[in-house]
């Protein structure tokens, strides 16, 4: 494959248009050779962030933005203040005991981020409300000056003495790592930059850390480091496919080092409490073998899918952990997708995942004896791994569902007794109101896919409500019937939210998975139309009333689905999408490409290269009419570049036949791929999108 390039004509920006009008992005020749044919790309331009014509594109996008939504501000603003209505401002975490220390967050109410807070624990290791705060990190202090910050890898000490955290002050995951002296206050620091993980040592005085590429952000090199701030590499992954992140066993005593690609994972340990030796190949990768560990008393947990599509636990020696020596702990079943591992010095916690729900199975060591912890609703979603105590009989977990708010339990593993710790309060918000319900979707192929509704009870179900459907379906990652406060003001004004649990995503299994990649994305796609059309014959509402929003790798599937039937949907929201396939993955310098050629493919291989051109949004536009479009990104997001959104709006704009809207929203200041960071930040850009998706359902008040 080569690539040229037409001589740079002199550039204008067409921003200085008729009152009103969108601006149109100045095109320039560029072609691509790609197997022996010539792609024009006209707006590969947009990619140059150095150029000031880039910025000044952006900059007329942001203001047609702007002025087209400007009868939209007394909606924004009644959407913030019922969002902000409902948070309970000054708010304190669950407290949770580490140590000596019991560690918790707070926030108080006109301040964007949360304190970071700890009080020491009383007798008999008890909580103790009247002990003195102090505060470890209070990061509206840290944030001042800044217009975004992003806190990570926050990681104590076993004495509770020094603390590690990790910062990003623009929005493009790039991270420093600082050590703090909590004796003292003193921060020392940035001790290392481009930090992706790190793992405290045994011994209080030693940590590790994993490092990325400064060019394509892949996390792969190890280091060790004491407090006299010297840094020892250890390990350096040659393999691009490979990612390192670090790990501690629940019992403390090994620090694990992860070496993970999409469909392959490697596990290294070291005795945490020698801190000085070399970490020693759990089992060494097998392409395919996907496999977790943990420790207790003696024996490794190691959670695999060798034998087991869905995963199985079996344990083996720590000292002999060849399979010969492999015995069963958990074998699969079918229909059980087997997630997740917590070890206690008496119990065990499994994860199970079952049509899409998480269970928990209770196993006590001393009597052999398995049971499950019972949840009171039939659509929810649940997790644990809040338990930071090896030696706990009790069993933290998070509880929620699209009706009920974020959940806190303590579950005795001995007694099985469940204690309520603390529900989120939402205030003015009553749960008997609304309803939630699994409804089921026929794919093309015969195969059902699930979706989580939630509505206002009293909805009628004669296709006139509006309904927003909501989905991701990439990487394995299941999307949650979860709560958010925010989304009562789109119920309260009549539109249901619907989640469309996809193939791409985890929630039936690894298979699920599988059968939304590689060769087999275009399930991803025609699982949510047919999703859609399911529920327009169902009655829940009509095409003319559907908005459909996803981000990231769900904005790759909004462009896609509005590809393919654009008719289907009223209006689409696209967040950071994933639109520039074939460019980005035919990019090797980018951050992520090569270590996602087993998530899309590698385009270098021509049938590979076909597949995924078929439903590259960017390279499908076409002559035709198009719904509704509201595509928002940020300037520095590191995970899918400007431009990708950018480039996508202006070749869309050329082609559509409709007189939709369809506008481009670049955050120019600090912000990444989430977002912005401060709580109320997020709000106003959240009431913006509310506020446009109800205009295009017909709702302005």
């Amino acid at each position: 494959m080569r690539s040229f390039r037409f001589p740079l004509l002199a550039l204008v920006l067409a921003a200085a248009q008729a009152h009103g009008a969108a601006p149109a992005a100045p095109t320039v020749a560029h072609v691509d050779l790609r197997f022996g044919e010539s792609i024009a790309d006209p707006y590969a331009w947009l990619r140059n962030r150095t150029d000031p014509e880039v910025l000044k594109y952006l900059e007329a996008e942001n203001a047609h933005t702007e002025a087209a939504t400007a009868g939209l501000k007394p909606l924004r603003e009644a959407l913030y203040k019922e969002m902000l209505g409902r948070i309970k401002q000054t708010d304190l975490s669950v407290p949770v005991r580490k140590g000596r220390f019991y560690y918790y967050t707070r926030t108080e109410e006109g301040k964007q981020y949360p304190i970071r807070c700890r009080k020491a624990a009383g007798p008999s290791l008890a909580f103790d409300a009247a002990a003195p705060e102090e505060v470890l990190l209070d990061l509206n202090e840290m944030a001042k000056g800044l217009t975004f910050l992003g806190v990570e890898d926050v990681s104590v000490s076993d004495d509770g003495n020094l603390l590690l955290y990790c910062t990003d002050t623009t929005g493009y995951r790039q991270y420093d790592l600082h050590l703090k002296d909590l004796r003292t206050g003193k921060v020392l620091g940035p001790t290392a930059q481009r930090v992706t993980s790190v793992e405290w040592a045994a011994d209080n005085r030693t940590f590790f850390f994993t490092t990325e590429d400064a060019v394509t952000k892949r996390s792969d090199t190890a280091w060790r480091m004491g407090l006299d701030g010297k840094a020892v590499k250890l390990v350096e992954e040659k393999d691009e496919l490979f990612r390192l992140g670090l790990n501690r066993t629940k019992d403390g005593k090994f620090v694990i080092l992860e070496a993970e690609s999409t469909d392959t994972w490697e596990n290294s340990y070291l005795d945490a409490a020698r801190p000085e030796g070399a970490f020693r190949v759990l089992l060494p990768r097998e392409k395919g073998h996907k496999y977790k560990v943990d420790h207790r008393e003696g024996l490794f947990y190691l959670r695999t899918n060798k034998g087991a599509l869905d995963f199985r636990i079996v344990t083996v020696p720590a000292g002999d952990p060849g399979t010969a020596a492999w015995k069963t702990f958990v074998a699969p079943r079918d229909g059980v997708h087997v997630e997740g591992l917590e070890l206690f010095k008496g119990f065990a916690v499994v994860r199970e995942k079952r049509e899409g729900l998480a269970t928990f199975r209770v196993l006590d060591f001393a009597t052999g004896k398995w049971h499950e912890i019972r949840q009171p609703e039939a659509v929810y979603f649940a997790s644990g791994g809040s338990t930071p105590e090896y030696d706990s009989v009790q069993f933290r977990y998070h509880y929620q569902s699209q009706v009920t708010p974020p959940t806190t339990f303590d579950y005795h593993m001995g007694r099985r007794e469940t204690t309520l710790l603390k529900r989120q309060e939402v205030l003015g918000y009553d749960p008997a109101l609304y309803a939630t319900e699994r409804a089921w979707a026929t794919a093309r192929d015969g195969v059902r896919v699930p979706l989580s509704l939630v509505y206002r009870k009293g909805l009628r179900r004669d296709g006139k409500a509006p309904l927003f459907l909501y989905a991701y379906g990439s990487y394995g990652y299941g999307t949650p019937a979860a709560f958010d406060s925010n989304r009562i003001s789109l119920l309260d004004r009549g539109v249901v939210f619907a989640v469309a649990h996809i193939r791409g995503g985890d929630e039936l299994g690894e298979g699920w998975h599988r059968d939304g990649m590689l060769m087999k994305k275009m399930n991803t796609f025609t699982d949510f139309i047919d999703c859609a059309e399911s529920l327009v014959a169902g009655k829940w509402t009509s095409s003319d009333r559907l908005v459909i929003e996803g981000g990231s790798a769900g904005g790759l599937l909004m462009g896609a689905v509005t590809n393919l039937r654009p008719d289907l949907f009223k209006a689409v929201h696209a967040a950071v999408p994933f639109v520039d396939v074939m460019n980005t993955m035919l990019d090797p310098t980018l951050p992520l490409t090569v270590g996602e050629y087993l998530e899309w493919g590698n385009p270098n291989e021509k049938a590979a290269y076909d597949y995924m051109r078929s439903y590259s949004p960017y390279d499908n536009l076409a002559r035709k009419a198009y719904p509704a479009m509201l595509v928002t990104s940020s300037l520095n997001d590191s995970q899918v570049g400007y431009w990708e959104p950018a480039k996508y709006v202006a070749r869309l704009r050329t082609l559509k036949t409709d007189s939709n809207e369809l506008l481009l929203r670049m955050k120019l200041e600090p912000g990444g791929h989430g977002g912005a960071s401060g709580r109320y930040d997020r709000l106003r850009d959240k009431a913006f999108e509310y506020a446009w998706m109800l205009r295009q359902m017909g709702i302005t008040k």
